[in-house]
């Protein structure tokens, strides 16, 4: 995470801060994947659906990573926990990488600890965003 702004629908924003108090009541209660998640929505700056610039990853957003060292794409898309699935390419947002990259844009770097140390990935496109295809409830 960095400290540049990030865009953020106020749509994904009160599903996510749902889901950060239903997280009080499970194993994630202390993960510091919620305060990563905290942390972020803290800084966000907070659109409506319809306004959100389609460059930037929303939730349900599939989108094309760059990884800057090995210069491999790899192709995500940023989900709730509960559709999760990496086997199809689904992160969850509680997942450092999904954490990472939420509201960012095309073009934008981010850093992902690994246990190997940080991944520097790119945001090369969006390849889906629901509000650019006017789904504003997805």
């Amino acid at each position: 995470m960095s400290g540049k702004t990030i865009h953020i629908t106020a749509f994904d924003l009160e599903r996510l801060r749902k889901l950060i108090l239903d997280a009080q009541s499970t194993e994630y209660r202390k993960s510091e994947y919620i305060d990563k998640l905290k942390m972020e929505l803290n800084r966000a700056n907070i659109v409506k659906p319809q306004e959100v610039p389609p460059t930037v990853v929303t939730m349900n957003s599939t989108i094309a990573l760059v990884d800057l060292e090995t210069n491999e794409e790899e192709t995500y898309t940023l989900v709730f926990p509960e559709d999760a699935d990496i086997s199809k390419g689904k992160i969850s947002i509680l997942a450092p990488i999904g954490t990472a990259m939420l509201g960012y844009e095309i073009g934008d770097v981010f850093e992902w600890d690994v246990p190997a140390g940080k991944r520097r990935l790119r945001v090369e496109r969006i390849i889906y965003q629901p509000e650019a295809s006017g789904n504003f409830d997805l």
